[in-house]
């Protein structure tokens, strides 16, 4: 039982300090580098800060994901008020989680130091990939959620069935789903698979009740957290508000699903050829996720009713996030968790080949053991170093970032206020601590959705702010209004943009 304790406080420890290692060195919301400029964390960042502040997400602000998404950097907000260091600490507790979940899969087929040994190399497949892209995305905090569901999952078909998965554990994973949901439901495939799979194996062995009891329970968990939500909307009637930016934006404008008229034929070819290009883009955690797969087919250790289930899993989690027809590089991070039986693999893969070459078993000594783990990590981290798309970034100091700049100008005017127009949230909100004042604070990529420019126009021609951040353009309006009072050239992704600070006269 002892043994058993500090193994677990071992292992949380381990999957902790690879997660700040990793994240330290790969996230842009870390200490090393000197703001986080990805537009979209810093949206959310604006919309948490208007949580936080007694304001009312997307009633008094418009943006498109989930408010548990929101709420989470609200608190990021709380800890760091303009830097994303609140948000990089959430980004370690997400990643933690993720790695001592992958670490608990690992142990129930393989031993402790091959399951860390795994969980190290799962870190750095997640970091260095496209699909982690600048750091604090809404996927990373969908990852836990089903980092957690793939181990129940796992345990429940290697252990306990053909017995019923507990009333707890079914509720807990509907709770978990919840929680997707009101972050980006796009990852609610996973757990389509995850009770489907429950569902069909229940009724396998002919237990019609034991499956319809799951499903209830399931969904009595996965509304538990929309019903904190409901209360704050309903209370400040905002539920119409809620539907219109979360879910008819989502599904009817920013998705191709209802758009597009395409057949069958050609909505599999076109998903095939995504997971074509991301296999590509992604070698990183593919290749190995696909060398798990190919291993499942093969190996003893799993029965067939376990390999099926992580089929599913990737299937059903796949499908959820691209039969929309959108794409962006980070869309594909939820996938990465489907990789964890592939780095196990080769974990164990490694380890038996040091066990030839040694040819005696000193890794069944601890110091050994340790030792080689830490090597490990010190070897992964210099590959996150030398692969990894943000470390370049480091370089980057404050002189050179416009926003710096265009924030000492702002910092001028007593109270001031902006409008960030031509893109989403360029982190001027962030850096000088504004809290946005009109609803359509930001240029969203919504098609079809015309009330954005329109509105932004307004506000322009009625100088309802003290600033404007303009991108690449600006209407012939502005000058009615406002002078311009800083330009600066910027370049992200070898895009050459155009940042103008507009003041009102």
């Amino acid at each position: 039982m002892k043994r058993c304790k500090n193994e677990t406080i071992i292992s949380i420890v381990i999957c902790a300090v690879t997660a700040f290692c990793f994240l330290l060195l790969c996230s842009r919301s870390s200490f090393l580098y000197c703001f986080n400029n990805w537009d979209d964390a810093n949206s959310y960042f604006s919309m948490g800060k208007l949580m936080m502040n007694g304001g009312v997400i997307y009633r008094d602000l418009f943006d498109q994901k989930g408010p548990l998404l929101y709420f989470l950097y609200g608190i990021g907000y709380l800890l760091s008020n303009t830097t994303f260091h609140g948000v990089f600490l959430l980004e370690v507790l997400a990643l933690s989680v993720v790695l001592t979940a992958a670490y608990r899969f690992g142990r129930l087929y393989a031993g402790m130091f091959t399951s860390l040994f795994a969980v190290v190399l799962l870190a750095l497949g997640i970091t260095v990939s496209k699909s982690f892209y600048w750091g604090g995305s809404a996927e990373e905090f969908c990852l836990p959620f089903m980092a957690v569901g793939l181990y129940i999952s796992a345990k429940y078909f290697k252990e306990e069935y053909p017995k019923n998965m507990s009333v707890k554990t079914v509720f807990l994973c509907g709770i978990m789903a919840g929680c997707i949901m009101t972050v980006k439901y796009t990852g609610l495939g996973f757990y389509f698979a995850f009770m489907g799979m429950i569902a069909l194996m229940n009724l396998n062995r002919k237990n019609w009740k034991g499956s319809i009891r799951n499903c209830f329970i399931f969904l009595a968990g996965m509304v538990t957290p929309a019903v904190p939500w409901l209360f704050y909307f309903g209370i400040h009637g905002a539920l119409d508000d809620w539907y219109q930016c979360y879910v008819y934006c989502n599904v009817f404008l920013y998705s191709d699903f209802y758009v597009e008229k395409v057949s069958l034929g050609e909505k599999l070819y076109n998903l095939a050829k995504i997971l074509y290009w991301l296999i590509w883009d992604n070698a990183v955690y593919f290749l190995p996720m696909i060398a798990g797969f190919v291993y499942l087919l093969f190996s003893r250790k799993y029965r067939w009713y376990e390999k099926i289930n992580l089929y599913a899993l990737f299937g059903f989690l796949f499908l959820g996030i691209y039969v929309g027809g959108t794409t962006l590089f980070y869309y594909s991070l939820p996938l990465t968790v489907l990789s964890v039986p592939g780095f196990l693999c080769i974990a164990q893969g490694i380890v038996f080949l040091v066990k030839k070459i040694l040819k005696r078993n000193l890794l069944c000594q601890k110091k050994v053991r340790f030792g080689a783990l830490a090597a490990v990590l010190l070897f992964s981290l210099c590959t996150a170093r030398m692969l990894s798309m943000n470390t370049e970034y480091q370089k980057q100091d404050k002189e050179n970032l416009f926003l710096y700049e265009f924030t000492e100008i702002v910092k001028e005017e007593e109270n001031p206020t902006l409008l960030n127009i031509g893109c989403l949230d360029a982190g001027l909100y962030t850096m000088a601590d504004i809290m946005p004042t009109c609803r359509y604070f930001q240029s969203n990529a919504v098609h079809g959705f015309d009330e954005v420019a329109l509105e932004q126009t307004r506000y322009i021609k009625e100088g309802q702010t003290s600033f404007v951040l303009a991108r690449n353009t600006y209407p012939e309006e502005i000058w009615e209004k406002y002078e311009l009072v800083c330009e600066r050239d910027y370049q992200i992704l070898g895009a050459d943009l155009t940042y103008y600070l507009f003041r009102r006269k």
